[in-house]
């Protein structure tokens, strides 16, 4: 019979995925040898693997940094796709770039019906492609190994070519600044894309708000709405007022 540490360790690791059993053991303010007594029972049940005094939960372990990142905060993404999902209407034409949430906006589009949908994405691609009667454009260049999403000049310019009713792109940081991300490529093709939709959209879960991001992708003047689970700070629901962008709370 599994106890309430037991249950804990496996809350652990569903949260932050393979975890050494030294930081197990921080974390439940408990001894290695303690930790590596809980793991035995969960290991011979096949509910984790033990791998180089780590250990995982046994369906995670060998797991896509995407994948994982698709678990975080995965019913706030869900509430936030489905409210983003309602404003788009059959027939319609949607620019994606990569993302977790725009992911989970792909599956909340799957009853739509005669989309034209662009992306960078392979998994927006691949979620959308044989649905109902849309047409799916993927932007090529090199794909990244942890996403499968293409990036480059090739990229950058096959997006240019096209004018949507939505653009929609995730922020991996917003502050009374704007949209901010971690790495180049992603910033610049994000910006590329809002450029091209009449409706320019941000979606983003309540955690990325007050995080400070590397590289710029746009003020709040750029966007025309921003998609949210929860309220944003009293200064950055001001900034967007200001810059007359609309805040959706999903």
């Amino acid at each position: 019979m599994l106890s309430k540490r037991h249950a804990a360790i496996l809350k652990l690791l569903e949260a932050n995925g393979m975890m050494p059993l030294s930081a197990l053991a921080r974390a439940l303010d408990v001894s290695h040898e303690t930790v590596r007594r809980d793991v035995r029972p969960l290991e011979e049940a096949g509910q984790v693997l033990r791998i180089h005094g780590a250990v995982g939960l046994a369906g995670q372990v060998g797991e896509a940094p995407f994948q994982k990142r698709m678990r975080e905060n995965a019913q706030a993404k869900r509430r936030i796709a489905r409210a983003v999902a309602a404003t788009i209407r059959d027939g319609e034409a949607v620019m994606l770039d990569t993302g977790t949430t725009t992911s989970f906006l792909a599956r909340e589009l799957v009853h739509h019906r005669k989309l034209t949908v662009i992306t960078n994405s392979s998994d927006i691609a691949r979620t959308l492609a044989t649905q109902n009667g849309n047409r799916v454009y993927m932007a090529g260049g090199e794909l990244r190994p942890d996403s499968g999403a293409a990036f480059g000049t090739s990229a950058l310019e096959f997006v240019q070519q096209f004018s949507v009713a939505h653009a929609v792109i995730s922020a991996g940081a917003v502050d009374t600044s704007g949209v901010m991300d971690f790495d180049l490529e992603e910033a610049v093709f994000a910006r590329t894309i809002l450029e091209r939709g009449e409706r320019r959209v941000v979606v983003t879960d309540h955690t990325k708000f007050g995080r400070r991001g590397l590289i710029a992708v746009c003020p709040f003047t750029a966007v025309t709405d921003l998609v949210t689970d929860a309220a944003p700070p009293a200064d950055i629901a001001e900034a967007l007022a200001a810059a007359g962008a609309t805040l959706s709370v999903a």
